[in-house]
């Protein structure tokens, strides 16, 4: 029998423990927990601005930390991450398989972008070091960072961009393996619900099983 070359990849099962469907509702939430904390962290700068307003002497540069258009931006795009997650949770758990398609398009979204990183730091390593450069002198561990070689530097950035490429990987597989569970779940329900009512329309009106009891035939028709 034929099958598709998706069919090998896809599996029940997540994280060898449990089921792709429950690891759907764990990842769902921890995002949804992430985003409201940095939603809850965003509406606290905006209503105490000089709480979190870095100068331009403190970062060392000729520029602001955050402005408020941008402090909008940000706190805009959590709200839609906190519906996309909310959403990836409720389909999940309710099984419609249609609410998890965003969640699942953000996912290829972030790890299209993150692949585009790790292409730019292996095509253009200089700009680590002009990256680093821009930092705060008073950033953390800025001179030990520096001091490092620059081709041992690239090699470690990019081993750890594959370590969380690989990851994001697996974690993409999982909602992908719950949406065709649910989806494949739904079409065999409505499959069964078809063919019950197809042989419950087939059955002779003297065998109809809701009258608690089969009937008589009628009588063969004679002509006068």
């Amino acid at each position: 029998m034929l099958s598709s070359p998706w069919a090998r990849f896809s599996s029940n099962s997540c994280c060898l423990c449990c089921h792709v469907r429950t690891g759907t509702i764990i990842l769902g939430v921890w995002y949804l927990i992430i985003n409201s904390v940095v939603l809850l962290i965003l509406l606290s700068a905006l209503t105490d601005p000089d709480q979190y307003h870095l100068t331009s002497a403190e970062l060392g540069g000729e520029f602001e930390f955050m402005d408020d258009a941008n402090m909008c931006i940000a706190t805009a795009i959590s709200l839609l991450m906190i519906l996309i997650c909310a959403m990836a949770t409720y389909g999940a758990y309710k099984q419609h398989a249609a609410w998890i398609i965003p969640f699942f398009c953000y996912q290829i979204f972030d790890f299209a972008l993150n692949t585009l990183v790790a292409i730019s730091v292996l095509v253009y390593p200089s700009t680590i070091q002009d990256y680093l450069r821009q930092l705060p002198s008073n950033f953390p561990y800025k001179e030990e960072i520096m001091s490092v070689n620059p081709t041992c530097l690239v090699v470690i950035i990019l081993l750890f961009i594959s370590i969380i490429l690989a990851f994001k990987g697996y974690l993409i597989s999982c909602v992908w393996n719950c949406y065709r569970y649910i989806n494949g779940r739904n079409n065999s329900d409505v499959l069964v619900y078809i063919t019950t009512n197809d042989t419950a329309v087939l059955l002779p009106p003297y065998d109809d099983p809701a009258n608690g009891a089969a009937k008589d035939p009628p009588p063969p028709y004679v002509s006068a």
